[in-house]
C-alpha cells in the first residue's frame, strides 16, 4: 500500500518498516528454503520476480506489508534503557502482511483480511517477536484513517494456517483468535475472532514515525 510506504512502527524490541528494494535479496534468500515455501504455502520465485512482486505490493491498495526488524540489544542488557537505532544497526527478521479480498461494501459480506506473519529468522523464532510484530500492526490496520481502505474492520479478519503448523495456531490463540473452520482440501485451519473479542480486544500500538533513510 502506498499509505505505509514512508512510514515505520517502532516498539521497544522491532520496528516495522515498509517492504522497499533493497530487502529483496534477503526475502528471496528466505523464500528459497524448502522448510519456508512449506510453512508459507508458497512457491519459489526467481530474484527478478521477486523485485517484481515488491514493486506490485508497494503500490497495490489491497496489501499493507512491513517487514521486521529486530533492534539491537542494549548494550546493559535486558533490563537498560533501549537506545536509538540507526537503519544500519537493524536485523531483518520477517514479515508481516494483511491482504483486503473483496470490497467492505460487498452485499454479499464476502470482504475479509487476510493475515499472514513469517519470522524467517530461525534465531529469532519463539522469543515473542512474532507476537510483537502482530500486535503493531492490528493496532495500527484497525485504527488508521490514512488510506481508503483503513482501518480494517475486526470481525473481518482471519487466518489460514496449516493445520500441522501448531506455533503459528497458539500464536494466533494468544492474539483473540479462535478455530473456526477446518479446510480438509488445503490441511489448514480458518481463525477468526469471535464477535465478543472482536468488540473488545486490545492490541499494543507502536509508535508511527517517518520512515526516512
Amino acid at each position: 500500500m502506498r499509505v505505509n510506504e514512508n512510514i515505520m512502527i517502532v516498539d521497544k524490541e522491532i520496528v516495522l518498516v515498509p517492504y522497499r528494494e533493497e530487502h529483496v535479496a534477503k526475502y528471496h534468500e528466505w523464500m528459497s528454503s524448502p522448510e519456508l515455501q512449506e510453512l508459507t504455502a508458497s512457491e519459489p520465485l526467481t530474484i527478478q520476480e521477486e523485485y517484481e512482486m515488491q514493486r506490485k505490493w508497494q503500490h497495490d491498495e489491497d496489501k499493507l506489508t512491513f517487514i521486521i526488524c529486530a533492534r539491537p540489544s542494549p548494550a546493559g542488557g535486558p533490563h537498560a534503557d533501549q537506545p536509538e537505532f540507526t537503519h544500519s544497526s537493524l536485523t531483518m527478521i520477517g514479515d508481516v502482511n494483511l491482504f483486503l479480498n473483496g470490497s467492505p461494501d460487498d452485499p454479499e459480506g464476502e470482504y475479509e483480511v487476510e493475515v499472514e506473519i513469517m519470522i524467517a529468522e530461525s534465531a529469532y523464532r519463539r522469543r515473542g517477536y512474532a507476537q510483537r510484530a502482530l500486535h503493531l500492526m492490528l493496532a495500527y490496520a484497525t485504527s488508521t484513517n490514512w488510506s481508503s481502505r483503513l482501518p480494517v474492520p475486526r470481525d473481518r479478519l482471519v487466518a489460514r494456517i496449516g493445520e500441522k503448523n501448531e506455533p503459528s495456531i497458539r500464536l494466533f490463540e494468544k492474539m483473540g483468535f479462535i478455530v473456526t473452520k477446518k479446510i480438509t482440501v488445503f490441511e489448514e485451519v480458518e481463525m477468526r475472532l469471535p464477535p465478543e473479542v472482536a468488540v473488545c480486544q486490545h492490541w499494543v500500538a507502536g509508535d508511527v514515525r517517518p520512515f526516512i533513510l
